[in-house]
């Protein structure tokens, strides 16, 4: 499916459902907004799948690994090396990834959530039991963006639609919630770029340490990012120049997995930063898609908030968690499965006859 063909297949969220979701929520046995964002998540899963009572319990992440040129910068506290080990370790021993000692693989194992990984260009990487290397669209990664485009604008595309059809791909296996994550060195300076360029704000202020950095290296990757946004000088409305200007392959198909999630009705959940850029994007492709993107923790790096706060999106938790792999994704998708159990087991007034009257005059 092209990203045009994607964008008019967005339909809104249910409203009919939406309202009998709400109405339900209002009746249940404590004071209407006692439960705080976990009434909001069912009722906006209501508005996604059309019921009110929801159960999803067949969960899948999808993790994108992807080496960026912008490295040779020293943009990066870690060596580049490290995605390519990483996803050694994600994929476990012989391919079994729920054997898998990293962070995502055993947050994925508390919640019950599939995991998938996908090398779109980790320099170095073989193919290997559990590790998808079929679209391996840039093989060494994106080139350094600070002295040239990171991929063509066909790439950049290419790397959105594979997103789109991967989240099709999955709904036709029976998947009911997505999450999605990343892994490559250096990634949040593309993503800083990204949304930096979005909001149409050079801001230095808006771009992170990442995973560490010295003062020194720091202030270097303010320079070189603020320098690369003016080199390019992407269109704040056009997304596909931004991720071929100043993106990542990994940036890239989670954008189209937010939009993917919205064409086949699915709540996808949000990491930080990288997925903060991913969703601006998507949401800028397709402004509807924002109504089933699930925030699910607060990053520290400050281009997070300014994405979060442009598409008015509220994240679950605030965690100080910096890790990336979509790690926040998984802990979301446990708070959404208490979310469906108080709208689908809490009992209401009216089920147990309770007087509900004095309520009319309160308020939240």
């Amino acid at each position: 499916m092209t990203i045009e063909e994607c964008i008019k297949k967005i339909r809104p969220l249910d409203g009919d459902a939406v309202r009998a979701a709400q109405e339900r929520q209002d009746g249940l046995l404590k004071p209407r907004g006692s439960l705080g964002e976990l009434e909001g998540l069912s009722v906006r899963i209501a508005g996604i799948t059309g019921q009110i009572r929801n159960t999803l319990s067949k969960k899948i992440h999808l993790l994108f690994g992807s080496d960026h040129g912008i490295c040779d910068e020293g943009v990066s506290g870690s060596p580049q090396y490290f995605t390519r080990v990483l996803m050694e370790l994600y994929a476990g021993p012989a391919g079994n990834l729920p054997e898998g000692q990293c962070g995502i693989n055993v947050l994925c194992r508390r919640a019950g959530a599939d995991l998938r990984l996908y090398d779109l260009g980790v320099k170095g990487l073989t193919p290997r039991p559990g590790i998808d290397s079929r679209h391996r669209l840039m093989p060494e990664g994106t080139a350094n963006f600070a002295k040239t485009r990171a991929m063509p604008p066909e790439t950049a595309r290419a790397a959105v639609e594979l997103g789109v059809h991967l989240v099709e791909e999955v709904k036709g296996e029976g998947y009911q919630i997505i999450g999605a994550g990343e892994v490559g060195m250096g990634n949040t300076a593309p993503a800083a770029a990204c949304i930096m360029a979005a909001l149409d704000r050079p801001d230095p202020g808006l771009v992170g340490r990442g995973g560490g950095l010295t003062d020194t290296a720091f202030a270097n990757k303010k320079r070189v990012i603020v320098e690369a946004l003016r080199l390019h000088h992407p269109a704040p409305d056009d997304p596909l120049e931004i991720l071929s200007c100043v993106g990542g392959l990994d940036i890239a198909a989670m954008t189209g997995v937010y939009l993917g999630a919205a064409v086949c009705r699915l709540p996808v959940i949000l990491d930080g930063a990288i997925s903060a850029a991913a969703a601006l994007l998507a949401s800028r492709l397709a402004p509807g898609a924002k109504d089933f993107m699930i925030a699910s923790h607060r990053s520290a790096e400050p281009a997070y908030a300014a994405a979060a706060e442009a598409m008015g999106l509220v994240p679950l938790l605030t965690l100080r968690m910096r890790l990336g792999e979509g790690t926040g994704c998984p802990l979301a998708m446990q708070l959404v499965d208490d979310a469906l159990a108080v709208m689908n087991e809490m009992g209401s007034f009216s089920e147990v006859s309770l007087e509900s009257g004095y309520r009319g005059e309160l308020k939240a």
